[in-house]
């Protein structure tokens, strides 16, 4: 029977009674009851009937079992008979009112290969990226828009080629930059690809544009589609604000053959609490992959919003774990400078993106410099060279170093 199977961490269930909050969430998300059912009713209802799959308990410091514990790991199989191939199906069948019932977090999904066939996953993915973009064997560098509401669109054009002439592969909106009158969406798109083509005729060098898609959910499909006809590169995309599903929809759309980066706006209020919501890998990891975002960002270790390491890595793995579905790039974002580069590549590896706003920006010569420092990093990083060393035949990099110090 093909199924998907949901893993969760529950507290607060008293002794001995971890086999019966699972067999009562098995049977409370699927039948309902099952034993004061008739039998010819047993029979028919079996292929909808959740299934216990295992049951652990778990002390404070997760290595041993307690005597009297009050938290554990649950595992259950939904049968994919009980609901229609679609994220919002599954996680209503899965979390939908049990995510109401007390200190309950879902920690992962696992699909069956008939149920991931329903998926196609990102259009591009990190290999897809390197092709597109050419770029190989090293970390992509992005940098992102800032200050930017409130000003016009000559402004944001004069940023966004400063960035371009620091070298970064990528620019992206400010998620908070939605269409308005002062930096409209369709202008941005023309308007920058201009100020791009330029910069690579005279450098050699191609910057691509992350514009954020933005507006009624039932418009953003034409959107995106008119966005791709006008040349744009790539797409920003609050996924959360709008839904699972709709970054699926626009993924899967033949007519937007772009990629999407998807920022994790909004998923704060469903993630952090170690006893409650989803768990950041299924969050930011899995479910943005199976929904098909070619990036994915998700707060670093390292800056005032940031999370565990370990958080991090287990998304890092989510994002690129090989089962049906292609990988998706990690971004791992904010509090970042040219000096972490080299724990950004030994934490992330290659196969990821270095992403800056105010660690390009804030750079005392200005954001091209700001952009310049960080391709030096890597540079000298990939190398074998520290930074101390790279910095005195490379000024930008000097200059950051000595702004913000080479450690993280």
């Amino acid at each position: 029977m093909s199924e998907v199977i949901a893993t969760y961490l529950v507290h607060s269930v008293g002794e001995n009674h971890l086999e019966k909050k699972a067999e009562g969430i098995a049977l409370g998300l699927t039948v309902g009851s099952w034993t004061d059912l008739p039998q010819l009713e047993q029979q028919q209802l079996k292929k909808h009937k959740g299934r216990v799959v295992s049951v652990q308990s778990l002390s404070d410091d997760n290595e041993a079992p307690l005597a009297h514990s009050t938290k554990g790991i649950i595992r259950i199989a939904y049968p994919i008979a009980n609901f229609s191939p679609d994220l919002p199906a599954i996680l209503t069948t899965t979390f939908g009112k049990l995510s109401l019932d007390g200190e309950i977090k879902l920690i992962d999904l696992e699909f069956s290969q008939e149920l991931a066939a329903h998926f196609s996953g990102p259009k591009f993915g990190i290999e897809g990226i390197r092709h597109l973009t050419g770029v190989q064997e090293r970390p992509f560098v992005m940098s992102i828009f800032k200050g930017i509401i409130g000003k016009d669109l000559p402004f944001l054009l004069k940023q966004l080629e400063q960035q371009a002439r620091g070298g970064v592969d990528f620019v992206k909106d400010d998620e908070i930059l939605f269409d308005n009158d002062l930096t409209p969406f369709e202008d941005r798109i023309i308007k920058g690809r201009e100020v791009l083509q330029n910069v690579y005729t005279e450098t050699g060098h191609r910057t691509r544009y992350a514009v954020n898609l933005t507006g009624r959910t039932f418009d953003l499909r034409d959107k995106a589609r008119r966005a791709t006809e006008l040349g744009a590169d790539m797409l920003l995309f609050n996924v959360y604000a709008y839904g699972l599903d709709t970054l699926q929809s626009l993924a899967e759309d033949s007519e937007i053959a772009i990629p999407i980066m998807a920022h994790p706006a909004v998923s704060g209020a469903f993630t952090p609490s170690p006893r409650y919501g989803l768990s950041n890998q299924l969050a930011l990891g899995k479910l943005l992959r199976f929904a098909g975002a070619d990036f994915s960002l998700f707060p670093s270790p390292y800056g005032s919003v940031a999370l565990k390491k370990a958080e991090c890595l287990e998304i890092v793995e989510s994002l690129k774990k090989p089962d049906f579905v292609i990988a998706t790039l990690p971004v791992p974002s904010a509090g970042i400078h040219p000096g972490m580069v080299p724990q950004l590549i030994e934490d992330f590896g290659i196969d990821s993106v270095i992403n800056a706003g105010g660690g390009v920006h804030g750079h005392p010569a200005g954001s091209a410099a700001g952009g310049k420092a960080f391709r030096q990093a890597v540079n000298a990083t990939l190398s074998g060279n520290t930074l101390a060393v790279a910095a005195q035949t490379n000024e930008e990099l000097r200059q950051a170093l000595e702004l913000w110090g080479n450690k993280v």
